[in-house]
Formats: C-alpha cells, sequence, structure tokens
C-alpha cells in the first residue's frame, strides 16, 4: 500500500511538472506571438508623438502678446484705457438690461465671444483691430472705422443699440483697443489674433451628431436649453446663452458656421487652448451646426453684402452670386462653393489680363 502511494505521489508531482512546462511553453509561444504586435503599436505611438513634438518645436511663431494696462504712465490715459477694459470684461454690468450707465444690449459681456477681454491667442481677440482698422469690409461695403466696428457688435453680438461715438463708454472702448494694438505695426495682422483656421468638412455640418457633443461637452456650462449661467447677483453671464433671446442674433459674426467652428475647436470647452483642442474638427462643426439651429434673435439688415458676389461661402442667407442653395450655405459640404468661386476668380483674371 505504501508503494502504491508512493508511485501516485511521483505520478501527480510528474503531472504537475509537465502541466507547468507546457503552460510556460504556451506562454513562451503567446509572447512570440504578441511581442511583435506590441512592438509595432509602440513604434506607431512613439513616432505619432514624435511627430507632434517636431511640430510643436517647429511652430517657431511669435505670437501677439497683449500689453499690461500697469506699463500706462499717463494716469489719465491709465483710467480711460482701465475702464475700457471693465466695459469689454463686464459689458452687462454697465449697458446690460440693469446696466448702471445705459440699458442697450442682451446681458452678454464682450468677453463671451472676445476671451479674457480680447487678449487670448486665437480667441477672437483685438490685437490686430488697431492696426487694421479703418479697412474697407465686404458686409456693409465701406470703409469701416473702430467705431462703427464695435457698435456693429453691440447691435449684432449684443443684441442691442448703438452707442454714442462721442461718449465716454466708446471712447474708453476704443482706447482700450488701440492700446492693446500698441505693440503691433500700422497695416499688419499679430500673429495669432482672431480664429484659427479649421480644414473644411468634406460632407454637411450635422445638428443632430451635434446634440450629441453638446450634451456631454457644453451642456453642464451652458444648460440644457442653451440659456446660460449667471452669477450670484443675476447681472452677469459666466457662461453666456448660445441661443434664445438673450443671446447674439443671427447677423452677428459667430452666427456664420466657419466662424463658430472654429471659435468652439480652438477655445471649448473650458481649459481647450489653440495648442490642445479637446474636440475632434468634425465634433467642432457638428456642435457649432446644432447650436446656430435653434432659435435666436432675429436682425433686419437688408444694407448688408451689397455686392453679393462679396458673400463669404457660409453665408446663411441669400441671394447669392451662385447657384447652391440656402441650406448648403449654411451648413455645407462648402468645398463645392469655395471650388466654384475659385474658379470663377480665375475666369475673371483671364478676362482681364486679355483686356
Amino acid at each position: 500500500m505504501p508503494v502504491e502511494q508512493d508511485e501516485n505521489k511521483t505520478i501527480q508531482r510528474l503531472t504537475a511538472i509537465i502541466n507547468k512546462l507546457l503552460l510556460a511553453i504556451a506562454v513562451l509561444v503567446l509572447a512570440l506571438i504578441l511581442l511583435p504586435v506590441v512592438f509595432y503599436y509602440h513604434d506607431r505611438s512613439v513616432k505619432a508623438d514624435k511627430k507632434e513634438y517636431i511640430a510643436a518645436i517647429k511652430d517657431t511663431t511669435s505670437y501677439w502678446i497683449a500689453p499690461h494696462v500697469d506699463t500706462i504712465a499717463n494716469a489719465e490715459l491709465k483710467a480711460k484705457v482701465t475702464y475700457g477694459k471693465d466695459l469689454i470684461a463686464h459689458t452687462a454690468k454697465y449697458l446690460g438690461p440693469n446696466g448702471s450707465v445705459m440699458q442697450v444690449s442682451n446681458g452678454m459681456n464682450c468677453q463671451n465671444c472676445h476671451l479674457l477681454a480680447g487678449t487670448v491667442i486665437y480667441g477672437n481677440n483685438y490685437g490686430s483691430v488697431a492696426s487694421l482698422y479703418p479697412k474697407f469690409r465686404a458686409r456693409s461695403g465701406s470703409v469701416e472705422n473702430i467705431y462703427k466696428r464695435v457698435n456693429d457688435c453691440i447691435e449684432r453680438s449684443l443684441n442691442g443699440k448703438a452707442i454714442d461715438t462721442l461718449g465716454k463708454e466708446m471712447q474708453a472702448i476704443v482706447a482700450y483697443m488701440n492700446f492693446l494694438g500698441s505693440n503691433v505695426a500700422k497695416g499688419k495682422k499679430a500673429a495669432g489674433s482672431g480664429l484659427k483656421d479649421l480644414a473644411w468638412l468634406d460632407r454637411a455640418a450635422n445638428p443632430e451628431k451635434g446634440m450629441a457633443v453638446y450634451t456631454t461637452k457644453c451642456q453642464s456650462c451652458h444648460q440644457v436649453n442653451g440659456e446660460g449661467t449667471f452669477t450670484e447677483d443675476q447681472k452677469e453671464y459666466i457662461y453666456p446663452a448660445l441661443w434664445g433671446n438673450n443671446s447674439f442674433n443671427d447677423g452677428a459674426g459667430l452666427f456664420r458656421l466657419s466662424n463658430f467652428a472654429k471659435y468652439i475647436k480652438y477655445n471649448m470647452p473650458q481649459g481647450t487652448t489653440y495648442q490642445s483642442p479637446q474636440l475632434t474638427d468634425e465634433e467642432a462643426w457638428d456642435v457649432a451646426a446644432f447650436i446656430i439651429s435653434q432659435k435666436r434673435p432675429h436682425i433686419h439688415v437688408p444694407q448688408d453684402w451689397p455686392d453679393i458676389s462679396k458673400k463669404p461661402v457660409d453665408h446663411p442667407f441669400g441671394p447669392y452670386a451662385d447657384a447652391f442653395t440656402e441650406q448648403q450655405h449654411k451648413y455645407g459640404p462648402f468645398k463645392p462653393i469655395v471650388d466654384y468661386q475659385k474658379k470663377k476668380e480665375e475666369a475673371a483674371k483671364k478676362t482681364i489680363a486679355k483686356n
């Protein structure tokens, strides 16, 4: 009996050893199969990181930096510029429905669209305002000065009424914009001013897809119905209304899909910068389409675009100098319109050259 027990134990030991060997062989075989795959994807990841790094170090652009108000030596000018900055940052406090100076706007602040009082790189900043104005604008078909441009924003983005160009508030706002552009040569565009370019989609932007993006990425700040979030005293927006009666009207620059998609891509949601966008290009286009598809105030501006051939490809209202529909001009796809306009321009240049 003891001999049989010893034999059984020996067999069990041998079986256990064989099982371990088989397991080790299986692990080795699996490793030999998987390691090349792991190294392949690791190599791809390293190359991707390297590519991003190289792109980053190649960007040697010296971006515009806003000068600081404290550098102004003249006390009177400093007070004026400081007030102008405050009007941009807290417009509603002075000009909103409960404004302390006048009640002419919808309650939004200028910096809701021109981030950090117009100083953020590719945040729709004011870096080039002083250097490029006065300038001809196809929208009005005339040369516009800064006063006209400011009042355009008040009437459109703030859905309000123009203010007196000689008044204290307008003079302060213009003084602030001139100060911000004091380090930019006349006629030059500041690097990083305005909005960063965004590639056209190959398809039309989709409001339904955009609604899903809005729900997951934007709703927590701008609320379910796009009504925004107020400060405790209800005088200013922390996060502005994106549609509805208190938002920008359909004559505002951000009502153009390309402008809004660019703005969103490189500035939203919170924490985004032009260097580290959080949304894909498609998400930016789609959520912009969802937002501008919602109801908002209308502004009657029949004088806009006296030369309809100068309308941008994404101007959402006809008539047009082409046969593309209003729907396509609003949501895209825009490439066919762009290609058509290029061919038309080239044909016009050839005709001029022949004559």
